[in-house]
């Protein structure tokens, strides 16, 4: 069985029909299933079995730092973020940061090996030069980073200018994502991010200069005042840009949840047929343009490692999307980050004030997480080989956790049936193959095996397939 390959444009009344709510399984289980029975010290216990296990000492970690600050608000923002001018807020976190970078190796000693890093926030270009460079000292006196990683940064345009590229690149970044979301002025000034097209392509182009081994784009559809004739001319902007990846996600307006959202007026907000129509032209623009569709939101060129990943079978899946790097401990660190070590998910206090605390009494600042259990794990083999390779091999799964997969999920496999009447999947006695076709709804395919969507089946926690 080959992996599955997107190889055409897919109707808008095939998208239409699967416009559903689901996880984005950046994990399994996902983070709306972590409880604050798992503590601190649940956390230092997986540390240190770590500590004490020769496999997971023998692959590298990978290190999330979540910086929350920004000078201005983006009103379709969902993630934890602080908006503030006063940068010297910037100081006193890295000083938390440090501690909480002294607890870990305090349990597993300095020099671990890391393979991956990304900044995310927030807008991590929020910090100076001088504080990015405290940072990955800081960083760099803890870990040993190998050569060959990933090394990434979220960029706010209207932060950065050639000189800060030169900075970046300085301190062994060498992937940078820029947050576009959409060229028209007049969604930008809707949604209070205006950044003219001409700042982001000189940017872009003094990126190239500097020699970072790839350039994503983040875009979102489905903004206030975006329409499909207008978001085509993104898309046409885009397509000259031509960066390494892009990253296509769908606005979710929830307001009740999300305070800065209600600055939007819903009446500016395109149709959910508009937003098909979006979706639709999204994937046949990039793909005439020869971008690979990698899974889910992800693009890349045929060249970048993402797509040759794809090709190769060698996809991998973390809380930042799609990856190359293989399936590792991920420490992460600063407020609300979200990490895993061994069988056990965590996440940080989502407030400074509650992080700051835990710190102060020199505790992780855990508040909720869980540890997974052998039917999570299980599930969480079967949706990421889904979800990264396109295919599953029962055989495998057998092997690997002793269990007959026809019995252990025949009841998923007769629902599967049915997505295979509709062309998403084929099965066979030995498994399961994705078609070119369903690999555009995967996440529907992955939803079949998530035991906690059978027993909730409210879904409107989670953003839409389209």
């Amino acid at each position: 069985m080959n992996a599955a390959i997107a190889s055409a444009p897919i109707s808008e009344q095939l998208l239409t029909r699967f416009d559903v709510s689901g996880p984005r399984y950046t994990s399994y289980p996902t983070a709306d299933r972590f409880v604050e029975a798992f503590s601190a010290d649940d956390y230092t216990q997986a540390l240190q079995q770590r500590r004490s296990g020769a496999a997971a000492l023998a692959l590298p970690l990978s290190l999330y730092v979540h910086i929350p600050f920004c000078e201005s608000l983006c009103y379709y923002c969902a993630c934890n973020k602080i908006i503030t001018k006063h940068h010297d807020k910037a100081a006193t976190y890295l000083r938390y940061l440090t501690r909480e970078v002294e607890l870990h190796t305090k349990l597993m000693g300095t020099g671990q090996s890391v393979s991956q890093l990304h900044l995310g926030g927030g807008s991590p270009t929020f910090l100076s030069d001088a504080e990015l460079r405290e940072l990955m000292a800081m960083l760099r006196r803890n870990f040993s980073f190998a050569a060959g990683g990933e090394y990434s940064i979220e960029v706010d345009p209207r932060t950065v200018d050639a000189s800060r590229l030169d900075t970046l690149a300085e301190l062994g970044f060498n992937r940078l994502s820029f947050g576009v979301q959409d060229f028209d002025p007049a969604v930008q000034k809707a949604v209070h991010r205006v950044q003219p097209a001409e700042q982001v392509f000189a940017l872009v182009e003094a990126a190239r200069a500097r020699g970072f081994e790839s350039i994503n784009v983040d875009l979102i559809y489905g903004l206030p005042r975006q329409s499909p004739e207008s978001f085509d001319r993104t898309l046409a902007q885009v397509n000259a840009l031509r960066p390494d990846r892009i990253a296509l996600y769908a606005y979710a307006h929830l307001p009740e949840r999300f305070k800065p959202q209600r600055r939007i007026a819903t009446v500016e907000l395109p149709g959910a047929a508009s937003k098909v129509s979006m979706l639709a032209h999204s994937l046949a623009s990039f793909m005439g343009a020869g971008y690979v569709y990698v899974g889910m939101d992800h693009f890349a060129l045929p060249d970048d490692s993402l797509a040759i990943a794809k090709r190769q079978g060698r996809l991998h899946r973390n809380f930042q999307g799609y990856s190359t790097q293989p399936d590792c401990d991920l420490i992460a660190l600063g407020v609300s980050a979200i990490g895993r070590i061994g069988a056990t998910y965590s996440q940080n206090a989502k407030t400074l004030e509650e992080y700051y605390d835990y710190l102060d009494q020199g505790r992780f600042p855990i508040v909720r997480g869980m540890a997974v259990t052998r039917d999570d794990l299980v599930r969480r083999a079967v949706i990421m080989a889904l979800m990264c390779q396109g295919q599953l091999q029962f055989e495998s799964i057998n092997l690997a956790y002793l269990l007959d997969f026809k019995t252990y999920f025949a009841a998923e496999l007769n629902t599967l049936r049915g997505l295979e009447e509709q062309g998403l999947v084929t099965l066979d006695d030995n498994g399961i193959q994705v078609t070119s076709q369903g690999w555009f709804f995967v996440r529907a395919v992955a939803m079949v095996f998530d035991r906690y969507l059978q027993t909730d089946r409210t879904r409107a926690r989670f953003s839409k397939i389209i």
